[in-house]
């Protein structure tokens, strides 16, 4: 009877640091990386432990490509394809201490290494006007049901009995274009989004250009984001009261905010569908001053990637967390996870980053996160391409996401409700209708009669 054999070569990391890898993301995350993160922080090992602290390291990130599974049987994965190395065999307990040993500095200090806007070889989607088009939002993630976790975060009331697990509040700072992390931060949930986004300030720096939702479209955060010598684009809201200082040919108008010269733009945009039409009144806040090189129907336009950073949180909480709760049982625990769950998120990011540059006119929001999250799981099971032999920017990774990229963003609209309720009952009553719909957009920019400020502003 024929038969086929397959050979494969793997090289990894000698004796017990073996099963200290990621697949083919460890060239995103070589071992020189974990190291300077370890000995930046001091958790270097004094002696060579069973598990030393660079493989916990890479076991920690790949529970979160893993999420689904417990630690031990990550650990299976890590080495299931290292056979006939002497590998440990570590007992859950045994796993549990390496964590605790290890603790949250290394995961902090390996994500700020591994932050920021992903390289990427084209401009579409990614810059305008030279400035890199950034997002500040905000999202929660459930921890598990522990005292000590009570201790640090608290649940949220609700119609519906609350949120049952504590919650911990994430706020990121998102290169729209590439879904990258530039920053996070986190804390408890009675952390108001606004406070938390006042921690990423020092992320902020002259070439960015911020778009923020009404919640964040502060005084405070205006006035950092001006000092960074960034600029800003956010949605004001309704009631918000704006002295007017002088009028643009373009409809905009001048006006000031946390001490900072804006330009206002009233707009009402409409979205037609065989289904009907609606429309909806915006006012937006930039501190680009100049309407000939800013249009404002450009920058109304433009606003619509903030919704970049919602597919970001919706791939990090259900591509790779599945709705899940963390794991960890101890604020410090916590804090290891949530850094471990975001040098995951950012890992992927530059894979596919890396992928799409090879083909400079394909937009990198085509790009699958699922295709890349599942072909990074395959490759860490196999422990292939942990040491690149040939260069070879796209990889294995890449290649699947090239293969089976998403089609152009189409203008399409569907209704926003919750599609799986609590209650068995329909949500917004019998009539809910599910369809997508595709869409045309239009927007005017409004000119109200509002007369000139003369008095001072806020």
């Amino acid at each position: 009877m024929e038969q086929s054999v397959i050979h494969r070569t793997i090289t990894v990391a000698p004796g017990r640091f073996a099963p200290g890898h990621l697949g083919e993301l460890t060239q995103q995350v070589p071992f020189e990386l974990v190291d300077a993160a370890l000995a930046a922080t001091g958790r270097t090992q004094s002696r060579l432990r069973a598990l030393p602290a660079r493989v916990v390291v890479y076991l920690l990130v790949a529970g979160c490509l893993f999420a689904e599974l417990g630690y031990g049987q990550v650990w299976q994965r890590l080495c299931a394809g290292l056979d006939g190395l002497p590998l440990a065999t570590p007992t859950a307990s045994a796993l549990t201490q390496a964590r605790r040993r290890l603790g949250p500095a290394p995961l902090r200090a390996l994500f700020e290494l591994l932050a920021g806007p992903a390289p990427v070889a084209t401009l579409s989607g990614v810059r305008v006007g030279g400035l890199l088009v950034c997002a500040i939002d905000g999202t929660t993630l459930s921890v598990a049901d522990t005292p000590a976790n009570h201790g640090a975060f608290t649940t949220q009331p609700g119609h519906h009995g609350g949120s049952g697990y504590p919650l911990l509040r994430l706020v990121a700072l998102v290169a729209c274009g590439t879904r990258s992390l530039i920053a996070a931060v986190y804390g408890p949930t009675s952390n108001g989004e606004t406070t938390l986004a006042d921690r990423l300030a020092a992320s902020l720096h002259a070439g960015m250009l911020v778009l923020c939702d009404r919640n964040l479209t502060t005084h405070t955060l205006t006035g950092r984001i001006a000092a960074a010598h960034a600029h800003l684009l956010g949605r004001c809201k309704a009631n918000r009261k704006l002295p007017v200082l002088g009028r643009l040919h373009d409809g905009s108008w001048l006006s000031v905010l946390g001490g900072v010269t804006v330009r206002v733009i009233d707009a009402e945009i409409t979205i037609a569908t065989r289904a009907g039409r609606a429309s909806g009144s915006y006012r937006l806040a930039t501190t680009l001053l100049e309407p000939r090189s800013w249009p404002a129907a450009e920058l109304v336009a433009l606003y619509h990637q903030r919704w970049e950073i919602e597919t970001a949180y919706l791939e990090l909480k259900h591509s790779i967390l599945g709705g899940r709760v963390l794991r960890a049982r101890t604020p410090a625990g916590i804090d290891q996870e949530v850094h471990a769950l975001l040098v995951c998120d950012q890992l992927l990011r530059l894979a596919m980053a890396d992928a799409t540059s090879t083909q400079p006119r394909i937009d990198p929001d085509r790009a699958s996160f699922t295709i890349a999250l599942q072909t990074a799981r395959d490759q860490l099971i196999q422990a292939a391409g942990v040491l690149a032999t040939t260069i070879d920017l796209a990889g294995r990774i890449g290649r699947a996401v090239l293969d089976n990229l998403l089609p152009d963003r189409r203008l399409r609209v569907a209704p926003r409700i919750v599609k799986r309720a609590i209650s068995k009952y329909n949500a917004r009553g019998p009539n809910i209708t599910r369809t997508s719909y595709k869409a045309t957009l239009s927007i005017d920019i409004l000119c109200p009669p509002t007369p000139l400020t003369t008095g001072p502003g806020p």
